[in-house]
């Protein structure tokens, strides 16, 4: 798993590459909790060049989420390929979380 961060004006983007497991969530979630951590709270997480999203992934992108909400801040997902939509729209999370089709789109909030 590759983690790339960087802030457009207040958004933070992280973006992550690789498949997001069991062998790659605790990482990501230290590393966006790092971010959050650091005083970000408006965070969009890009996952265009992610492959696949299992539960475990699933849990660290739900736990964002609460814990942003619990910080008054805002969660963002955007560039679900096929796979990783399908995965969301059969666990119910694209329906609780705030997905969008692109980077662009998530930042305009539409």
């Amino acid at each position: 798993m590759n983690i790339t961060t960087h802030q457009l004006e207040a958004v933070t983007v992280v973006r992550l590459a690789g498949d997001l497991d069991t062998s790659s969530s605790t990482p990501a979630q230290d590393a966006i909790n790092e971010v959050i951590d650091g005083g970000a709270i408006d965070l969009l997480i890009n996952l265009e060049d992610v492959g696949f999203v299992s539960s475990a992934g699933l849990r660290v992108l739900l736990a964002t989420a609460k814990r942003l909400g619990a910080e008054d801040g805002h969660l963002r997902i955007s560039n679900l390929n096929e796979t990783v939509n399908e995965v969301f729209e059969i666990s119910g999370f694209s329906s609780i979380l705030n997905v969008f089709p692109t980077q662009e789109d998530a930042l305009r909030g539409s």
